[in-house]
Formats: C-alpha cells, sequence, structure tokens
C-alpha cells in the first residue's frame, strides 16, 4: 500500500486507521478484532476521523508504547508485523506512518479486560459470552464434540454400532471399553456419575435426534433454479434423513444417485459414454463434508441439500472453521469436530484429510465446469455445486482442449505477476539500501509458486542446505515474508 491508497480507502473488514494519539488499551481493541476475524492492517498516524496525515516521526515515545501493544494489551499476544511508510504529513514535512499487519489468528483473543472483539465490516464489534464460545470453537481451542449430552446415559448408546466400528480398526476389547478408554467418548465425574459425549451420541447413538432434533440431514429438490414460497411453491421432493452420522451419509448419497441425471452417447471411439450432471466423487465428497464439518452446537436448523434445475446447494450450520477461507480451502485442513471425522476416515469416506475439496474442484474442472463458490448467510454456510452443462459428444474433446488453453493462459498470467512481485520486492531491498541475494530472490519466487513449500523442497530446488534455507528466511522473515499458521498445515506470505 501506498500513502494515496490509504488516504483513498475507506476502512473496512480488513482495514483502519488510527491517529497517534490512540491509547495503547483503544489500539488492543481493534488488533485482537482483526485477529480473531480475517486479519487486516492498521495505519497508524492518520486521522480516522479527517484522514489528515499526522505522522509519527514526531513521537517517538508514543510509537514505542503503541508497538507493545499487542504483546502487552492482547491476551494472548498477537505477532504483528510493521512498517514505516514514508509520507508528507500536513505541514508539509518528511515523515512516516506506521502499518501494522495483524494475521487472521487460529487462537481467540482478548484484551487486558478479558474482553474479546470481532472485526464486522468497518467495526470491532464486541463479542457476547455465547459468541465467544462459538468462536472458540470455530477456532478450534474447544470442540463441541468433546462436551457432554445432557441427561445422555450409556443406555441411550448402541454397543453392536460400536463392536462393529471397533471390528473395524481392529480393536480387540470390548465395546464398552473402547467408549471408556478412546476419545472421551464415555467419561466418570468427580460423582462417579458416566457421562456420554456429543460425539459418542452422534457416533454411536441409538436415536441422536432424541438429543439432536435438527441433527438431520434434508433434500429438497426444485422445479426450475429459484427457491419459491407460497402460491408459487416449486418442491417436488422432500426427503429427511436420521439416524446417526453415518446412517446419514449413507442413507443420503444413495437418495441422491437416484436424482442424479445421467446421459449416454456414443462417443468419439465408438464406444457409448455416460455422463453425469454431478460426478460421483462431488456428490459424496460434499455430503460427507457437511454432516462431518457442521456445527452441532448450532440446533436451530438442520443440514440442508437442495437441488435445482442448473446447481446443488449445499447448506450446513456455521462458518468455515479455523483458518480456512475461500481463497485457501483447497490445501488448508482444519476439521470442526475430528473425531467425527477419524470415524470416517476408518470408513473410507475420508481418503487424505484435506484433500476432498480440492479434488472436488479438479473433478469439476475435468468437466469445464466453474468452481465451488461459498456465502455465509449469518450461521449458515452455503456451498453451491453447478451442474455440468453440455452433454453432446464432441463435448469432451473441447472441454479437454479448453481446460488445457485456460490451464496455459492462467499459468501465463501468473507468472507475469510473480515476476513484477518478485521485481517490486527487489525495489524495496534497494530503497532501503539491502540486498537480496540470488537465493534469497529464488525463495521469494518459489513461494510464490507454492505458499505451502517446504524448506526441503526450498533446498532440493535451490541445491542448497535446509540450514541455509532457515537462515535465508530468517534474514528475510518480517519484511519480505511472514508465515501463516503453524510449520505444519501453514503457508508462507510475501509482503510487498
Amino acid at each position: 500500500m501506498n500513502i494515496q491508497e490509504i488516504i483513498a480507502r475507506k476502512e473496512d473488514q480488513t482495514f483502519d486507521c488510527k491517529s497517534i494519539q490512540i491509547e495503547p488499551k483503544a489500539l488492543a481493541v481493534p488488533i485482537v478484532a482483526f485477529a480473531n476475524a480475517d486479519g487486516g492492517v492498521i495505519a497508524i498516524g492518520v486521522s480516522d476521523k479527517t484522514r489528515k496525515i499526522e505522522g509519527v516521526d514526531q513521537y517517538t515515545e508514543k510509537l514505542n508504547e503503541l508497538l507493545r501493544v499487542p504483546l502487552d494489551f492482547c491476551n494472548p499476544s498477537v505477532p504483528i508485523t510493521s512498517d514505516l511508510l514514508p509520507c508528507i504529513d500536513k505541514d508539509g514535512n518528511d515523515n512516516h506512518i506506521l502499518l501494522m499487519y495483524i494475521p487472521a489468528s487460529s487462537e481467540l483473543h482478548a484484551n487486558q479486560t478479558d474482553e474479546a472483539f470481532m472485526r464486522v465490516g468497518d467495526k470491532s464489534r464486541k463479542l457476547s459470552f455465547e459468541e465467544r464460545i462459538q468462536l472458540m470453537y470455530d477456532k478450534g481451542e474447544r470442540y463441541y464434540e468433546d462436551t457432554t449430552v445432557y441427561s445422555a446415559t450409556v443406555d441411550d448408546i448402541d454397543m453392536a454400532t460400536v463392536e462393529r466400528y471397533t471390528e473395524l480398526i481392529g480393536y480387540t476389547k470390548s465395546a464398552k471399553q473402547y467408549l471408556q478408554e478412546n476419545n472421551n467418548f464415555v467419561t466418570t465425574n468427580a460423582r462417579g456419575e458416566e457421562q456420554v459425549s456429543v460425539a459418542c451420541i452422534l457416533l454411536f447413538g441409538k436415536y441422536p435426534q432424541k438429543f439432536f432434533p435438527r441433527g438431520r440431514t434434508r433434500f429438497i429438490r426444485y422445479k426450475g433454479t429459484e427457491e419459491r414460497v407460497g402460491a408459487e411453491m416449486n418442491v417436488i421432493k422432500d426427503v429427511t434423513f436420521e439416524g446417526t452420522i453415518l446412517d446419514q451419509v449413507k442413507a443420503t448419497i444413495a437418495y441422491l444417485e437416484t436424482q442424479v441425471e445421467e446421459h449416454t452417447f456414443l462417443g468419439q471411439h465408438g464406444q457409448f459414454v455416460t455422463h453425469r450432471d454431478y460426478p460421483k466423487f462431488v456428490i459424496q465428497e460434499m455430503v460427507v463434508n457437511a454432516c462431518c464439518h457442521r456445527a452441532y452446537n448450532i440446533k436451530g436448523t438442520e443440514i440442508q441439500i437442495k437441488m435445482f434445475d442448473n446447481r446443488l446447494v449445499f447448506e450446513s450450520p456455521g462458518r468455515l472453521p479455523g483458518t480456512v477461507k475461500p481463497s485457501n480451502i483447497r490445501h488448508t485442513h482444519f476439521s470442526r469436530n475430528p473425531k467425527i471425522a477419524q470415524f470416517f476416515k476408518a470408513y473410507d469416506y475420508v481418503k487424505e484429510f484435506g484433500e476432498g475439496v480440492d479434488r472436488v474442484c479438479r473433478e469439476l474442472e475435468a468437466n469445464g465446469t466453474p468452481h465451488l463458490s461459498f456465502h455465509l448467510d449469518d450461521f449458515i454456510l452455503k456451498i453451491t455445486v453447478p451442474k455440468v452443462a453440455e452433454t453432446e459428444p464432441n463435448r469432451i474433446g473441447r472441454v479437454t482442449e479448453k481446460v488445457a488453453e485456460n490451464s496455459n493462459k492462467v499459468a501465463e498470467k501468473v507468472a507475469e505477476a510473480n515476476k513484477k512481485v518478485t521485481e517490486r520486492l527487489i525495489e524495496k531491498a534497494n530503497a532501503h539500501g539491502e540486498r537480496l541475494t540470488a537465493n534469497r530472490i529464488k525463495i521469494l519466487e518459489l513461494m510464490l509458486e507454492d505458499p505451502y513449500i517446504s524448506r526441503a523442497d526450498l533446498a532440493k530446488n535451490i541445491g542448497i542446505s535446509e540450514t541455509s534455507i532457515y537462515r535465508n528466511i530468517e534474514v528475510m522473515r518480517g519484511r519480505y515474508l511472514r508465515r501463516v499458521g503453524p510449520d505444519n498445515g501453514g503457508f508462507w506470505e510475501i509482503i510487498e
């Protein structure tokens, strides 16, 4: 960002301006709010009311106080990076403003008085107790699946279902012992009473809907491309599936298969080809994702799968969890319900954690279909799967050619954009009297190409040791690159 962009930009979900005169405890509020949401940038030294450039050079002591805010006034501390941007202040003097870069965090942060905030539009909104707990579930600091189900007892568990699972995973003790010794499915409180977890009821309950009436899956088929109500209601199918999560997944997939249309025709090589409106894997993965990763603490609605003439819409209670965003969902794994996900992996409904959405997108690409689209409506995540469009025989050849052509064009555009970023980084280094060595430039280029690249792969590509890679990264960290997320599962972000 340059100074003109900062002056012109309106405050929004990821940007805020603050006067250099702001009190440290007041600055903690937007820092915490950005960290709890999508991350963002705070420009300090620019009045948030008049947008006059005050600068920070003449306030050294105050500036140092503000730089300590993420450590002294945020709990836990927020790992920001910062930069001083040259500018001309309102009095016509050379000056600087401070840019604070706040990453989206996998933890819930609060200020010194233990108040938590979330960035919503251009405001930092204080969270209620219930919203705070929900955010902890979303970020994985707590797991609702581990909480105790009020009034549930061991008699509510179907031990035959548990036995089938223990046989599958090779557990040799009794079903009751498995529940007591694994995943805290059944625990004993201080009074010696047995307690049953949410995950246990959802996976092994005799009738989970006794405790979770809306813990079910509903399929609705509409005639046309819009959802109509009242006298114009266009629902032609409405089916609900209950039981354990596994029961629901099996029944929902089987029923969806009866609703997906197939078109068979003679292909280019004299063989019959069957063309589906929705690939089989896409159906399975989307149903499993909806049931595995829904927020079961949101009890007011069920999973709804809506089929229109041109699309499938999966509506699941809960936001995208953790650090997962539409922009990184293909390569970022975060499980809202890890015990439930592990259960489905044993049944081969989950092949490798984190690969499902990427494969869904690849299946759609192979059919020349647009990607998934995501929309958050209050607390409901809506994922739209577009219908595969054409079915005529020569479509197959055209799709293959088009996908290849588009892939080449995208690759060329990405390479050109990455080249420009690299050039700007070199200019940035020169402006600070620094020099980016050839190895460091290559590291940055490889990170631009693949933000998830490991140090081992960097070393292999460049031809130097992992130790050298580590040293070079540490020199550039904070000025040219930052690590977003943990070493395992995070990614590299380039700082221009």
